[in-house]
């Protein structure tokens, strides 16, 4: 699903598809905002977003096994809550019948 399909997938339950295309682009946003300011954003039964540190480190190039060093970055994470994880298995059960 990409963003135009959860927007179509909206408009039924907010009446438009103006008015489910502004209330994805404001969560969305929202969110974008609030982990880059470090925030950390939690919604109850769906998950949470927040930023991590990941520190400077030697990694290895693939195609010639040369060291080079990768410079410390902030990355965004998402840990899904227990409600979806169990949204999620049991979909993944019935998916998997289907096959």
């Amino acid at each position: 699903m990409n963003k135009r399909e959860l927007v179509d997938a909206i408009v039924d339950r907010v009446g438009d598809k103006k008015t489910a295309t502004e209330a994805v682009n404001a969560v969305l946003e929202t969110i974008q905002k609030a982990v880059a300011a470090g925030d950390k954003v939690s919604i109850t039964g769906f998950g949470a977003f927040e930023m991590v540190h990941k520190p400077s480190r030697t990694a290895r190039n693939p195609s010639t096994g040369a060291p080079i060093k990768v410079d410390e970055s902030w990355a965004p994470r998402f840990r899904p809550g227990a409600d979806f994880k169990e949204v999620v298995n049991v979909g993944g059960k019935k998916a998997a019948k289907k096959k």
